[in-house]
């Protein structure tokens, strides 16, 4: 590799190059004697503007720049799952055994392990055509993950070699291709790929199946869809990174890359001893064996921030390819437009509103619209779902970060630092929080789950919102001049938001709930609410059935009742009917006595 140009000037993470007109936009270059990763992301005559993704301290004009000819790529193959990486796909346990805890510059690693053989199974033959993402080997990379290796889109020919099945290394060539120009095409168990490049796919699908999480205020009042977007803004401490925690073990995705950028030390340290201590439910595994960390902590170089965000997106992109659905918990995406604004500023370029870029939302539709659900040009189906955390300042929806997120997703999960403080979690504000695929998943719901789901969802949600009406007039004049009819009202919501919204992650049972619970937890809610109006219209007061404690007794349901025994609930209904009879027949008796 030779050096094109030297350093100029200095300025942070932004480093000007003095060359000879050669490098290219996006190019990769190594700056530096130490050689430091970098990419141009300017061009100006004969300067180039290089981001440097390495701490720059220490560099001096007049030093050499190389240059790569190719732009900053990921390597994608065989021992991805299960790692941990930076934010440039560098694995952190190899770093730490050249450098120790911390990570010196100019390091030279292999983002796959290059000694490490793969059992592999070639399953295509001499003669036939491979084209861009056709699989040509497999291999059993985890319990949970078969890794099919796919040809590289923009790649096509016939096959004039195969290897035999066995052990190979990623590097080692497995099957050769001979392309319309007759030229040789050597393909390995592994390929690069642009990081800032959007993989190919046939066709963009309607979302129409919901992404199951087993939180209940997810999953019944605001869904997201497989291949969907969805924020979670909030304070600090409101729970965001427990909120992706919980999605990462439970949502029903084949693979999880989750991504801490710009996120606290000790934060990122707890998910890297916590993820793999996790064992994942539905199989019984190592939930490691299905997941991919990025970890990329606030004090690492921003530049490197700026690109972890595109590299979690790519590697989540590769395993859709191959027909696996794929879930992105990116936390969060404010430290990452915070390393845009700090590059920007360095570029000296216009500031827009509260120092952002003025291409801000472009970046940000760039990164969530690579979501979504598609069919591969394998012709297998796959979808990557990418769920942003944001943070901003002060818990201050107003600013530019949520606000311009706001404009790419569709389903928004507002944090409520009140909800929070109270011990309510998760603390998703049922008032400010939407989702726009309820009307996409209507189908799905009335053929997986209940023909009224959505109508049942629509009576809790509208419930819930009375109350907060009626709870301005309550801190004005108190409950107990209201009218009957909405002293219910405020008794039924009491129990959705204890018994139903409010979940408990470190419960056996309520950890995860399956969407049948959900449909009866609600149902008996609402029969429970039917039985008072009854009751009512009989001239009785709700506190006579109130004190019978069945308000509070289903409030415990989510701990009592199993999630797969659901005949409890049929016990439940006879029980309101026989309190109900109770309360009428003793009303009755007592208003005889007195007559």
């Amino acid at each position: 590799m030779e050096a094109k140009g030297k350093i100029l000037g200095v300025n942070g993470p932004v480093v000007t190059i003095k060359g000879d007109s050669q490098f290219q936009m996006l190019e990769m270059v190594l700056v530096g004697n130490e050689k430091l990763i970098g990419e141009v992301i300017s061009l100006n005559n004969d300067n180039a503007i290089v981001q440097v993704y390495e701490t720059t301290t220490g560099l001096k004009v007049g030093e050499p720049v190389y240059s790569s000819g190719e732009p900053l790529s990921l390597q994608l193959g065989p021992g991805i799952i299960g790692g941990v990486f930076d934010g440039i796909q560098r694995p952190l346990n190899q770093i730490e055994e050249l450098s120790g805890s911390f990570i010196q510059r100019g390091l030279d690693t292999e983002s796959l392990n290059r000694d490490k053989e793969w059992d592999t199974e070639i399953i295509i033959k001499e003669g036939s055509f491979l084209k861009g993402g056709d699989i040509y080997a497999t291999v059993k990379e985890t319990e949970l993950v078969n890794h099919k290796v796919m040809v590289k889109p923009g790649i096509e020919g016939e096959v004039v070699f195969t290897a035999k099945n066995g052990k190979y290394r990623v590097n080692d060539t497995v099957v050769k291709l001979k392309d319309s120009h007759g030229d040789i095409i050597e393909l390995k168990l592994f390929q690069k790929w642009p990081a800032r490049q959007a993989r190919p796919f046939a066709e963009r699908k309607r979302l129409s199946k919901p992404l199951i999480t087993g939180q209940r205020i997810i999953d019944t009042l605001f869904p997201i869809a497989k291949g969907g977007t969805a924020a979670v803004p909030g304070g600090f401490g409101t729970g965001k990174t427990m909120t992706q925690h919980q999605l990462a073990k439970w949502s029903d995705a084949d693979i999880i890359v989750y991504i801490g950028c710009g996120e606290r030390g000790n934060e990122i340290t707890d998910v890297l001893e916590e993820f793999p201590k996790l064992i994942d439910p539905k199989s019984g595994k190592p939930l490691m064996d299905r997941t991919v960390l990025i970890a990329n902590t606030s004090n690492m170089p921003v530049a490197a921030r700026e690109a972890s965000i595109y590299t979690g997106i790519t590697i989540a992109e590769y395993f859709r390819d191959m027909g696996y659905h794929v879930a992105i918990m990116a936390d969060s995406t404010s430290r990452w437009a915070e390393a845009l604004r700090e590059i920007s500023g360095r570029l000296e370029e216009m500031p827009a509103e509260e120092g952002f870029p003025a291409y801000l939302p472009s970046r940000l539709s760039q990164f969530y619209e690579r979501a979504g659900y598609v069919e591969n040009l394998n012709n297998s189906e796959g979808s990557v779902s990418i769920i942003g955390a944001v943070s901003p300042q002060g818990g201050d929806f107003s600013e530019p970060v949520t606000q311009n997120t706001k404009r790419f997703i569709r389903c928004f999960w507002a944090l409520d630092r009140q909800l929070a403080y109270a011990r309510h979690y998760p603390a998703i504000n049922w008032l400010s929080s939407y989702s726009e695929y309820v009307d996409d998943l209507e189908e799905w719901y009335e053929t997986n789950v209940a023909p009224d789901f959505i109508k049942v969802k629509n009576e809790i949600a509208k419930l819930l919102q009375e109350e907060s009406k009626l709870m301005e007039i309550v801190k004005l004049i108190g409950a107990d001049v209201l009218p009957e009819e909405q002293k219910l009202i405020l008794e039924t919501a009491k129990l959705l938001r204890v018994g139903f919204l409010q979940q408990n992650a470190f419960h056996d049972i309520d950890t995860f709930v399956p969407m049948e619970k959900q449909y009866k937890m609600m149902q008996v809610t609402l029969y429970l609410h039917k039985q008072g109006q009854m009751i009512l219209s009989q001239g009785i007061p709700i506190s006579q059935l109130k004190k019978l404690g069945i308000f509070d007794e289903l409030a415990k349901m989510k701990y009592d009742y199993d999630n797969e025994n659901l005949a409890e609930f049929d016990k439940a209904y006879i029980k309101i009917d026989n309190l109900c009879s109770e309360v009428i027949e003793s009303y009755r008796g007592f208003e005889r006595k007195n007559n």
